[in-house]
């Protein structure tokens, strides 16, 4: 910081010695000058932004030293601490006395506890000051050690000081000339990476608007994108009185950049933009940035977890895959299916894996109907091996590795492949991609994807400059928040002997995958209207689910037998003989006199969608299943259902499952119970009419007895 204010000043006096021709250009280098002076003001001597920084630890006794920094009102950031835990009675310890004294209270260390402390060596880790004691409340903090009164390292608080805190910046300045509408509430800086924006209104009429920031004057062109609020990179969609939170990509902070705007690339429009203040004293984000790996040459980023790079030689092209994804999920990358548009179904893609940490894939697949890859009337349809469709696996796998949770997979194909499955990889134009993230199945096939873009990807394979827009990746120091799930419907009603299933959305984490913890393969059952709801039947008593899942078997997406099993996943007509013959089927499957099973229960196809213009990417915003199921739209063919009748005795198991004959993923718990009365279960009183009579009926019977006691 020194060093940029010694240049600073020697600037000045070099303008006002200058001639007039000279000058604008010397003022102009003093802004800049003073621009990176409030930048380093900001940062470490590292550049890493991690507070405001209190200083270095007086060093006493027991080698205790590190870099103190406020993090924000209530914690304190220890950079590179050092104790060598010699100490008999030895905390953290703060205090308003004038010194580090007795009159102090312990402070939790970095896993929360009061323990003894035990040795640190250049540790980085942060404190919290326990009971919400404020740091404007304490005068000092020490490593003090009760029993002899001693303090081993301390540091003080200034009389002035003022801590980190989310900063309000105003609201964003609309352009009236542009041609996409933008209004916000008061932005506010919540860290040093992270900015929240209420209110946020965009019509979603700029062919390429994204959210945009970067140095300079005024907006311009030379910025850099910032992922929306789901990290991806596509431009934006429409955006309706939403409150939206934002970070900026790898390690870039709010010092980095002058303004931040709604921008379309296109036509180089400033739809709405504002400045950011010179100064602001916010908390650090707290984030670590992992390493970034070297891509190839040229690298394009399609969200803020997944990047593909490329290098083209001779006749074949080098890919590189790479994701901060689980160790069970999958990356895809490959060419659409249209030439005019980014279009999933008859693309042809690279699906890349890594099993264990010391086993990596880059398949070639080919994808024939938005469905996991299912026999219909013979041949293999859906997101299928090529060679499982008759064609080959060109891609000869390279390099793979997996570290801090980021998956990477190099391989390579020629670019005119001699498969007729496969498309040519064009050097003279932009092409059209698409991509996708999700999870395997228990078959080591990848499920229906948790990410995907909504808009048109293209790249330009032979660019005449190397392009590179990538990023580091970032890892969270604080675990990810889960996901509240929707509540689990209950079937719990003697009275109700007749089920209507049908099909509909899974409904995002908080939905399918959410509830069973199994992955998704993009549709669900609906029964009585419920999202797989859990059933509970008695045994002895006839049961009637009358199946509109789809009876066209020419369909590999939507041809949906309903098939009651002992098994959780379903998809009984994708597993081997071996595997079937695991599974006990009580309902829907007959076997022909070769042995092979046939589906009995197969009605007309009833399928609950989104409507048109609704993101399904956005399912996680739905609070309950009620609000989510209300904005669907149901399209039913003519026809009766398909009936499939069961009467469950002595020999069904306690549980078992409703799942469809072609796909697995679908279905859910039937609870089958000798009697209501003992049954154990977790009923929902929406759904539950028989329960709700009962404890009406039971609460009636206990005010009478209450009524016949004189209670």
């Amino acid at each position: 910081m020194q060093k940029y204010r010694k240049l600073w000043r020697f600037n000045i006096k070099l303008c006002l010695k200058k001639s007039q021709i000279l000058l604008v250009s010397c003022y102009l280098l003093v802004i800049v000058l003073a621009q990176l002076q409030i930048v380093a003001s900001q940062s470490d001597d590292d550049g890493i932004y991690r507070g405001k920084e209190l200083g270095k630890l007086n060093t006493y006794h027991h080698q205790v030293s590190g870099d103190v920094y406020a993090v924000d009102e209530y914690t304190l950031l220890f950079v590179n601490f050092n104790y060598d835990g010699n100490g008999a009675d030895t905390y953290f310890w703060a205090g308003a006395s004038n010194r580090p004294g007795p009159q102090g209270f312990i402070v939790p260390d970095k896993y929360g506890k009061t323990n003894i402390l035990d040795r640190y060596f250049n540790d980085e880790f942060t404190l919290r000051l326990p009971d919400n004691k404020k740091l404007v409340e304490i005068q000092w903090f020490s490593i003090y050690d009760i029993n002899t009164q001693n303090t081993f390292g301390d540091v003080y608080i200034p009389d002035d000081f003022e801590p980190p805190v989310t900063q309000k910046i105003g609201a964003l300045a609309r352009n009236s000339e542009a041609s996409g509408e933008v209004s916000s509430g008061s932005i506010e800086v919540l860290n040093s990476q992270t900015i929240l924006i209420p209110n946020f209104n965009y019509n979603g009429r700029a062919l390429r608007g994204h959210f945009w920031a970067g140095e300079g004057p005024a907006p311009n062109a030379n910025g850099f994108k910032i992922p929306d609020e789901l990290g991806y990179l596509d431009p934006i969609r429409k955006y309706n009185n939403e409150t939206i939170r934002l970070e900026l990509p790898g390690g870039k902070t709010i010092f980095n950049i002058n303004w931040f705007s709604v921008y379309d690339l296109h036509t180089n429009e400033v739809m709405a933009q504002i400045y950011m203040p010179d100064v602001l004293n916010v908390p650090p984000s707290l984030t670590k940035i992992l390493p970034l790996v070297e891509p190839l040459p040229n690298c394009r980023q399609l969200h803020k977890l997944y990047r593909v790079s490329w290098e083209v030689f001779g006749p074949q092209i080098t890919l590189q895959l790479t994701s901060q994804v689980g160790e069970d999920h999958y990356m895809a990358f490959g060419i659409s299916g249209s030439q005019e548009k980014s279009q999933m179904l008859g693309a042809d893609v690279a699906v890349a894996y890594i099993i264990g940490g010391n086993q990596g894939f880059a398949l070639d697949y080919n994808i024939t109907s938005l469905a996991p890859c299912v026999q219909v009337l013979g041949q293999n349809k859906g997101v299928c091996k090529d060679d499982a469709v008759g064609g080959m696996d060109n891609y000869q796998m390279l390099l793979f590795s997996r570290e801090n949770g980021v998956n990477q997979v190099n391989f390579r194909r020629n670019l005119l492949s001699s498969d007729d499955g496969d498309k040519p990889y064009v050097l003279t134009r932009p092409m059209y991609m698409v991509w996708a993230l999700g999870r395997l199945d228990s078959n080591r096939e990848p499920a229906f994807h948790d990410y995907y873009p909504k808009r048109d990807v293209i790249i330009d394979f032979n660019p005449v400059e190397k392009y590179n827009d990538c990023f580091a990746f970032k890892e969270e120091t604080k675990p990810e928040k889960k996901t509240e799930i929707w509540e689990q419907s209950h079937i719990y009603d003697r009275s109700v002997r007749s089920f209507t299933a049908t099909l509909g959305p899974p409904g995002g984490r908080k939905g399918y995958a959410g509830l069973t913890n199994h992955v998704s393969n993009g549709i669900a059952w609906y029964l009585n209207g419920l999202l797989i709801p859990e059933l509970w039947l008695r045994r002895g008593l006839t049961y009637v689910f009358k199946v509109r899942g789809g009876n066209n078997p020419h369909s590999a997406e939507f041809y949906h037998p309903l098939v009651i099993t002992d098994e959780p996943r379903g998809g009984f007509d994708r597993l081997t003989d071996a595997k079937q013959s695991e599974i006990r089927v009580l309902a829907g499957v007959e076997f022909t006199r070769r042995g092979r099973p046939k589906p009995t229960a197969a009605g007309p196809l009833c399928l609950a969608k989104h409507p048109e213009g609704q993101d399904r990417r956005l399912d996680d915003n739905f609070m309950t299943f009620k609000k989510f199921n209300r904005t669907l739209e149901s399209d039913c063919s003519a026809g009766d259902p398909a009936y499939l009748e069961i009467t469950p005795n002595s020999s069904w198991p306690d549980i078992v499952y409703y799942n469809s004959f072609t796909q697995a993923n679908m279905g859910w718990k039937i609870h089958i119970v000798d009697s209501y009365q003992g049954a154990i279960r977790v009923p929902n009183a929406a759904t539950n009419t028989g329960f709700s009579m009962f404890l009406m009926i039971f609460f009636a019977g206990v005010a009478f007895l209450l009524r016949q006691n004189n209670f």
